[in-house]
């Protein structure tokens, strides 16, 4: 396992998995300060950060850190007070069209099937009907909803609703994908099921995630790295390597040696954090 400090220092650019250069998100001295009704409140301090085109990154740390307000900086949906935040190197000056968002609920129509719920993605942004419905068709296979794709979602289960959200927020093959807690509300099997095909998605789609989450074990499953942040102010305090090859067994990863070092690391921060806080 390796340790990769990403404090006050400043790294050199990091090449991205094929080794051919670049970032698909990069954050530089960004921090997110607002004002409360009794007083001015940091969110967000000295960020500088730098993710790999076709990196899988999680982010862990407390409560109340800015883990999520992260991702909303990357969306372009909130700005930040000072740094700055760019998207393929290209400056963010306010929400992004070209990034998928997966929330921890699956926030799906009611009245709409599981296939009109993805291809809401194409009528919003106006994408042609028939390439639509042929990505939604790819989409629909590659994450086992066939055979649901008429189901209305009371009708599927909780997994099965995200894998629909899932579809959704890939419809359009965006270049970074941004995941808040999505597994947090499912059950410990189907959320064990939720990884593992998560990991297959990435290493099919080849596409750049950052994915908060408060579970260390699926921080180290799922990611090349893993973002440690300190509680509010948040800060990177570490970045770990986990050092895991890219296609991943669920229960023969969890005995590797890489993985035990990688949580044993990330839950000896944490809770030195704690005893800060």
């Amino acid at each position: 396992m390796t340790v990769v400090r990403d404090t006050t220092l400043r790294e050199p650019a990091v090449t991205d998995r094929d080794g051919q250069g670049g970032a698909a998100v990069s954050l530089k001295d960004v921090a997110v300060r607002f004002r409360t009704r009794n007083r001015d409140v940091t969110a967000l301090k000295d960020i500088d950060l730098e993710v790999p085109m076709g990196q899988f990154l999680a982010i862990v740390g407390p409560s109340g850190c800015g883990k999520s307000t992260l991702l909303k900086l990357v969306a372009g949906l909130l700005a930040p007070s000072s740094g700055e935040v760019l998207l393929g190197g290209e400056r963010v000056r306010g929400p992004r069209h070209d990034i998928g968002y997966v929330f921890q609920r699956a926030a799906l129509l009611e009245w709409r099937s599981a296939r009109r719920n993805i291809l809401l993605q194409a009528e919003m942004r106006r994408m042609p009907a028939q390439a639509g419905r042929r990505r939604a068709d790819e989409l629909i296979a590659m994450t086992g909803l066939s055979g649901f794709e008429d189901a209305l979602p009371h009708e599927l289960s909780g997994g099965m609703q995200q894998r629909v959200a899932l579809c959704r927020a890939l419809l359009h093959e965006p270049p970074v994908l941004l995941m808040d807690e999505p597994f947090g509300a499912l059950d410990a099997l189907t959320r064990e099921q939720m990884n593992t095909e998560l990991n297959r998605i990435w290493r099919e789609t080849g596409t750049t995630v950052l994915l908060v989450t408060h579970s260390i074990s699926e921080a180290c499953y799922l990611a090349d790295r893993v973002v440690v942040m300190s509680p509010r102010p948040g800060t990177v305090t570490e970045i770990i390597d986990v050092g895991l090859p890219a296609e991943r067994d669920y229960t023969e990863t969890m005995g590797r040696p890489e993985f035990r070092e990688a949580t044993t690391r990330i839950r000896g921060l944490l809770g030195a954090a704690s005893a800060q806080d």
